[in-house]
């Protein structure tokens, strides 16, 4: 009976034939980049293939920065250069790469360069023909596999942001050769039901898996779509034709869930914010306003015409009084100014001369006489004294000064 070996030892003895063979140490090897992921640590897990066969490959991180010169990406035609060993612990065979150069493109990735140009010559790609994502979209339709993580996703994410937003799902292939059509036609089916925002998407994979979006039917599907279009195909490393049509590109669909589900608490706390605001700056206003109305209440209470007549009244009174008194003042000015004058004129009145015994002579007609050259012989005068007047007439005159 033959000896009977563990796991370990079978794993080790397979190792050894691998170190042991010197074409396997250093050995380069031709293919076409598929499954490429960058690890959070520095490595790069990726598949070598071609038409019969592919191969696990992986460099680590200190290989990168003497062995690596460009972005490693899917569909690339590559040489690698490294040794194939055991991976003991799961008793599984690889290329640990030492050294990758770039050895063309492989047939795939010229395809979706290919298309990638057509459309964008086509304009397809134009910014001018992007629609704007609504920002609080409360139907929102979904265009992925019924089953996938992708869906899931979008589904945990969307109750959470906001549990009242609708989530419309088409059932779709995502991988295969019906896959575009399936896509295509869920996007047509969802856009004629009108809805906020449509999600087109699905999770992670190879570039084959992946191939579906980056078909010219399902590019053509989202161009033509009216509804604004959020592509979330596979990884953030992935790039898709999917992603060049649609409105806006999500790097994973959960980024997708996030960008056309708006948070419902910062929805509820933004508008708290905005009241604060609003009843601050309407205190505010309304302070102002007071203030203002206090100013026009004073202003008319200055010039309220029943106070402005009560003080015209008490300037007038005080005019009155004011005039009272100046009257007064010019009529005992007025007064001793004409006792004044009535002294003058009574010490030349002729009364007081004819009190003194004098006489005032007239015509008569009571023209005052003033020389005897005015009368004749025989014409009638009077002659006024002070207790009376004696009517006469000349019976003769004399010329000459009074004092002869």
């Amino acid at each position: 009976m033959a000896g009977i070996y563990s796991v370990s030892q079978v794993n080790s003895y397979i190792k050894n034939m691998f170190v042991q063979d010197f074409a396997l140490s250093r050995i380069s090897v031709r293919g076409e980049v598929s499954n490429c992921k960058y690890h959070s640590s520095g490595h790069i897990y990726f598949t070598l293939k071609d038409k019969g066969g592919t191969l696990a490959a992986v460099m680590f991180a200190g290989q990168r920065r003497s062995g690596l010169r460009f972005q490693l990406q899917e569909g690339q035609q590559v040489v690698v250069t490294g040794a194939v060993d055991v991976y003991e612990r799961d008793g599984k065979y690889q290329l640990y790469a030492k050294q990758i150069e770039p050895d063309g493109l492989g047939g795939l990735f010229e395809r979706f360069l290919r298309l990638r140009d057509e459309l964008e010559e086509m304009g397809m790609f134009a910014p001018e023909y992007k629609q704007p994502i609504p920002r609080y979209a409360s139907r929102v339709g979904v265009v992925t596999a019924p089953t996938g993580a992708a869906i899931q996703d979008i589904r945990n994410i969307a109750s959470r942001r906001n549990p009242y937003v609708q989530l419309i799902l088409y059932p779709a292939l995502v991988q295969g050769e019906e896959a575009a059509g399936s896509i295509a036609a869920g996007i047509r089916t969802l856009d004629a039901m009108e809805l906020d925002v449509l999600i087109v998407g699905r999770g992670g994979g190879s570039i084959e898996d992946l191939w579906a979006f980056n078909e010219e039917l399902v590019a053509r599907a989202i161009f033509e779509c009216r509804t604004p279009v959020i592509s979330a195909v596979g990884h953030e490393t992935d790039v898709t034709i999917a992603d060049y049509v649609a409105d806006l590109r999500a790097p994973t669909p959960s980024a997708a869930a996030e960008l056309a589900v708006f948070d419902y608490r910062q929805f509820e706390e933004r508008l708290l914010l905005y009241e604060q605001n609003l009843v601050r700056s309407m205190g505010r206003r309304m302070e102002r306003l007071r203030y203002r109305m206090e100013q026009y209440r004073l202003r008319l209470h200055f010039q309220d015409p029943e106070r402005q007549l009560r003080d015209r009244r008490q300037q007038l009174a005080k005019a009155e009084e004011r005039l009272g008194q100046v009257m007064e003042e010019r009529l005992r000015e007025a007064r001793h100014r004409l006792a004044l004058i009535s002294g003058r004129l009574h010490g030349l009145s002729p009364l007081k001369k004819i009190c003194n015994g004098f006489g005032f002579v007239t015509h008569e007609d009571g023209r005052r006489l003033e020389s005897v050259k005015e009368v004749r012989i025989g014409d009638p005068i009077t002659v006024r004294i002070s207790d009376g007047k004696l009517n006469a007439r000349v019976t003769g005159r004399e010329e000459g000064s009074t004092g002869e």
